[in-house]
């Protein structure tokens, strides 16, 4: 990122909407189509390299990439974060995530459909976490993020909520707790980066995981 260390930083999620110039001023409608054009393309360069790459590009890369001057980026968006940013919720928008089993199913089939559901969305995004490392501190990814972890954890009542109904306030919270950072994205990252498991063993730890959890929880309150 050594481009990028000299760029201007701030907490700006876009500068300029796509119908208006730095002013705020209204652009005529041929303006308004090519600035709407070569914001995409300057998102979509970025998406590409950051799945390519696991790594956050440069402006001047992105720029080289989407064929546009290093101005121009820096109109659509204040600062190297900034782009960061708005490709997250980009690539956000592209992830469709799957419905959570009925928690009339048995509880091995909603096991098996949490994990799997689970797995295809942070494989998807683990590139994307990674590149983000260095812009870990930034006000809106820690705001997604939390909105994100609070997400999955109401799924994970949902899921389980007959299991959760049997528990009382604290052992559904330390429950719930331990099943988040258990199958939380950065473990994930752990399983695929790190050990290099495949995608199918990576999500049978997670099933193994899971399964213990709930058992070993259980198994307590019954002897409670």
């Amino acid at each position: 990122m050594s481009e990028a260390a000299v760029m201007p930083r701030g907490n700006a999620v876009a500068v300029v909407a796509a119908g208006t110039d730095s002013n705020g001023t209204a652009r005529p409608d041929g303006r308004n189509r090519r600035a709407a054009e070569t914001r995409r393309k300057i998102i979509e360069a970025a998406k590409v390299m950051i799945a390519e790459t696991s790594t956050a590009p440069t402006v001047v890369a992105v720029a080289r990439r989407a064929d546009v001057s290093v101005r121009s980026v820096f109109q659509h968006f204040g600062d190297v974060e900034s782009l960061f940013v708005t490709v997250l919720d980009a690539i956000g928008q592209d992830i469709v995530v799957p419905q959570q089993a009925s928690d009339s199913r048995p509880l091995a089939e909603r096991v098996a459909s949490v994990v799997q559901g689970l797995a295809e969305v942070f494989d998807k995004i683990v590139p994307l976490r990674v590149a983000a490392g260095q812009f870990v501190d930034h006000p809106a990814l820690i705001e997604r993020g939390n909105a994100f972890k609070l997400e999955l954890r109401k799924s994970t009542f949902e899921a389980f909520a007959p299991e959760f109904a049997s528990l009382g306030e604290q052992a559904r919270e330390e429950l719930a707790d331990a099943i988040g950072a258990a199958l939380s994205l950065d473990a994930w990252i752990v399983l695929r980066r790190r050990d290099g498991l495949s995608f199918d063993r990576a999500a049978a730890v997670w099933r193994m995981t899971l399964e213990a959890l709930l058992t070993h929880r259980f198994a307590s309150v019954a002897a409670e």
